[in-house]
């Protein structure tokens, strides 16, 4: 592909000059200038958000196709040419490549105009900090006149030259919750006169194993995941509080929203046994990412066609969250997987690992995947 140069230029530039979510003000002015330089017309509708209109020809439907921009609060390990410039914020997730490969679509698009209808460019901020951009977005109105709505992810478990998508769930909804425990502290040699908050702790993320076990239908995939666990002073010291925050992950809707009130009833009847009393916040994240079957369907042409017969791996869905998940919610839409795993290139790591990288032969395919996709779904 002639863009092929600088596709890889745009990516490394991005990967050089990473921000972090809701901050990314080089990346979005990056954009700006290249949309304008293209004629394409663009607004700044939320945030650090960016959409770029282009019109077809004629008139006809409105697709929306999406990248997200932001970075993460890592600090990089890899020595390549365009390792990060911002100490500690590092293009860990592919996102550089996303973005690439939307302004390459829109070059192609800009250049060859021949289509009826028009195609919304969604440039959009902070992926990976809750409540993200997308909700924005929507929020906005950006998705008020379109038809259909698509967008990918590279994924480093995916070989290049391949893809995966499945109608129905692709990624589960992702909250958060914070739990704190609050006892007696006292000494270590008297355990008669406290209530020790790491005992009760350690009894409640036991007994959280059970909700999903237990109390969720096994036919509804679900998960609770206690990251950290923060209490006590010293060795010989009753620790009087213990701090707690964890992930939950689902699928369904309505299991989502049982294990939010369960994690509650957990807490507060564990600490009823010790006598202790608890304080509980949960944060909703993401809905799950759920793609229509149509959009599913011209997706897996577009695969094929592009990368081959056989390109398409046998996709199941993943635990991960996505705030894609909110355009899927307003309008017909779907997610797809791109492989960018190469051991020749090094992009063997996993996502939001510090050596993370992407091999850039994925990056004209993906411009290729999404070109096709559009056009066929304006039609």
């Amino acid at each position: 592909m002639a863009l092929t140069p600088d596709l890889t230029a745009w990516r490394r530039y991005l990967h050089a000059h990473p921000e972090l979510s809701f901050q990314e003000t080089e990346t979005a002015t990056f954009i700006r200038r290249h949309l304008s330089e293209l004629g394409i017309e663009w607004t700044n509708p939320t945030g650090n958000s960016t959409v770029g209109i282009l019109r077809g020809r004629r008139p006809g439907k409105t697709v929306a196709v999406r990248a997200d921009i932001d970075a993460l609060p890592i600090t990089e390990e890899n020595d390549f040419g365009f390792v990060s410039t911002h100490p500690g914020v590092m293009h860990a997730c592919g996102h550089d490549g996303h973005t690439a490969i939307l302004l390459g679509v829109a070059r192609l698009l800009a250049r060859e105009p021949d289509f009826s209808g028009t195609v919304k460019l969604l440039f959009q901020e902070a992926e990976e900090m809750p409540p993200g951009g997308a909700k924005a977005l929507v929020e906005a109105g950006v998705l008020e006149d379109v038809d259909h709505v698509i967008g990918l992810h590279l994924m480093s478990d995916i070989p290049t030259g391949r893809a995966g998508i499945i109608a129905g769930p692709m990624t589960a909804s992702a909250d958060f919750f914070d739990a704190k425990i609050i006892g007696l502290g006292g000494h270590g040699a008297s355990p008669h006169q406290t209530i020790d908050a790491v005992v009760a702790a350690s009894s409640f993320v036991m007994n959280l194993q059970t909700v999903v076990a237990r109390k969720v239908d096994p036919l509804h995939p679900a998960v609770i995941s206690v990251g950290t666990i923060q209490s006590g002073f010293t060795y010989n010291v009753i620790a009087p509080s213990a701090e707690m925050k964890g992930t939950v992950r689902a699928y369904d809707e309505s299991t989502r929203q049982f294990m939010q009130s369960e994690i509650q009833r957990t807490l507060e009847a564990t600490c009823a046994v010790f006598g202790a009393r608890s304080e509980y916040q949960y944060t909703w994240g993401y809905p799950a990412t759920v793609n229509h079957r149509y959009e599913t369907e011209v997706f897996q042409a577009a695969v094929r066609d592009t990368l081959g017969a056989d390109a398409l791996v046998d996709q199941r869905p993943v635990m991960g969250g996505e705030d894609f998940s909110y355009y899927a919610l307003a309008r017909p839409g779907a997610f797809l997987f791109l492989g960018c795993r190469s051991e020749a290139a090094g992009s063997v790591w996993p996502h939001h690992h510090p050596r993370f990288t992407i091999d850039e032969a994925a990056l004209p395919q993906g411009v290729e995947v999404l070109t096709r996709a559009t056009l066929k779904l304006l039609g």
